[in-house]
């Protein structure tokens, strides 16, 4: 339980930046204050996710996996399936979706979050019904010289993009416009 009231804390002090992190950081801290349930994908309804945006060290980059059940190139992540320790859950998940054999975080702190719609899916033969995300994002580090690869149950390609140049890959208008746009302009603005 003290995780759990670590990460309200952490969430309650995230500044959020619009509109859309301020009516979803509400919802966000509802359901973490009903309990532990949300850590859990049995929660059908909504679940925690955490993702990385995973960066250069120069901070002109991004790393990006074609996710298949997308079929768009997207930011790293994943469910938190009862781990609270979000940070540790998005760097795991950069690493096991991307084969890159280090990341760090930039910082500790929260650098985005997000209710993201999952559409109804097939997932390794059983079918998935639609649900929420309460993400969380971290923003990451990892050196673009070292090897990358897919993860073949979840993505088909990995690549890095220039932050300029990145957006165009993104088949999802939604994250495209909503999300990646919003992290884009916090690294060039609010010094990451």
């Amino acid at each position: 339980m003290g995780d759990r009231l670590q990460l309200i804390q952490s969430v309650e002090c995230f500044s959020p930046y619009n509109e859309q992190e301020e009516r979803d950081k509400e919802l966000i801290l509802d359901y973490l204050r009903q309990g532990d349930a949300c850590f859990y994908r049995e929660n059908k309804q909504a679940h925690i996710s955490s993702s990385g945006w995973v960066v250069n060290p120069s901070h002109k980059k991004v790393l990006l996996a074609y996710h298949n059940i997308y079929e768009s190139w997207a930011w790293t992540g994943g469910h938190a399936d009862g781990e609270m320790d979000l940070l540790s859950v998005a760097v795991k998940e950069a690493m096991e979706e991307t084969g890159v054999s280090k990341v760090e975080p930039v910082t500790k702190d929260i650098f985005s979050l997000e209710i993201l719609t999952v559409d109804g899916h097939e997932k390794k033969g059983v079918y998935v019904s639609s649900h929420l995300h309460l993400n969380i994002t971290y923003i990451l580090e990892a050196d673009d010289g070292l090897p990358i690869r897919n993860k073949a149950d979840e993505n088909s390609a990995v690549g890095w993009f220039d932050l300029e140049e990145c957006l165009k890959e993104v088949n999802e208008p939604w994250m495209k416009e909503r999300i990646y746009q919003k992290l884009l302009y916090k690294m060039r603005y609010l010094a990451y």
